[in-house]
């Protein structure tokens, strides 16, 4: 493949990539908040080394600090638990881990609400063979 077939296809992978993450209802939204001097000073250094736009930096900056705290083991397990505790509804949950996890999330919560299924142990079939040990158990033992 020649380097502008090469670049175009990069290109237009990267194009299909940021299209993917942006849906039609992504409006660009005005947010206001302050900052240490020195940290925009670097920022705008790091956006005039790149030519680009500081706005532009921080949006990618913030994309992939999302992007990597949703992925954490530790936070999924966070949002899991203050879903089954009902402290989060399942739109909050979408919006934080995605909507195939917080799918996930949901088919487990209904599944832990629910009532145990009451099956006998089937009859005709040894589960454990030759591997069954037997344990003696105390009167005071309720188990």
């Amino acid at each position: 493949m020649c380097k502008p077939c090469a670049c175009t296809g990069t290109v237009i992978g990267l194009c299909a990539e940021f299209a993917h993450r942006m849906s039609a209802s992504d409006k660009p939204r005005r947010v206001h908040f302050q900052s240490p001097e020195y940290l925009v000073e670097r920022l705008d250094a790091i956006a005039a080394l790149f030519d680009k736009d500081r706005t532009d930096l921080l949006v990618e900056a913030i994309r992939e600090y999302i992007e990597e705290t949703a992925d954490s083991e530790t936070f999924q397990e966070l949002v899991a638990t203050k879903y089954y505790d009902d402290q989060l509804d399942f739109e909050a949950v979408k919006q934080l881990v995605g909507a195939e996890t917080a799918q996930r999330l949901r088919l487990l919560k209904a599944d832990l609400e629910g009532e145990p299924l009451d099956l006998a142990a089937p009859a005709d079939v040894d589960i454990y063979g030759d591997d069954a040990t037997t344990v003696a158990t105390g009167d005071g033992d309720e188990r």
